[in-house]
């Protein structure tokens, strides 16, 4: 029969890379703070253990903003609990994951306007204002 100890020591076993993770997110924030420097995370290349993955989802939690792309199937952005630290999933036509990433930083690469797609903007607002 397992004990009580043996039981919690194999849960946070079983959680084992998500304590290093929110660490790594830890001094990422502070880069961002002293240097503006953002970082990414590749969760997608971690070794997780099974429930690992979500508990550290649980851990960063939903935050207030959250996005979604679709564009040769769905990308979603949201922001955790920390403002800062985005959850970004994509996933391919057939509804796969096909990458997930932890950014800290101030706004997400992917949602910020290509310099090109502002200058066809511009063109587009202005044959419609001349």
């Amino acid at each position: 029969m397992t004990s009580l100890d043996e039981i919690d020591v194999q849960v946070d076993a079983m959680h084992g890379n998500v304590r290093p993770i929110l660490n790594e997110v830890l001094h990422a924030l502070d880069r961002l703070i002293d240097t503006d420097e953002a970082t990414t995370i590749d969760l997608a290349s971690l070794p997780f253990a099974p429930g690992e993955l979500e508990a550290l989802e649980a851990s960063l939690g939903a935050g207030e903003v959250s996005a979604q792309l679709d564009a040769l199937g769905t990308s979603s952005i949201r922001e955790t609990v920390y403002p800062g630290v985005w959850w970004i999933e994509h996933r391919n036509v057939y509804d796969e994951v096909v990458g997930r990433y932890l950014e800290v930083t101030r706004m997400p690469e992917m949602l910020a306007s290509q310099f090109a797609d502002i200058c066809a903007g511009r063109a587009g607002l202005g044959g419609q204002v001349e």
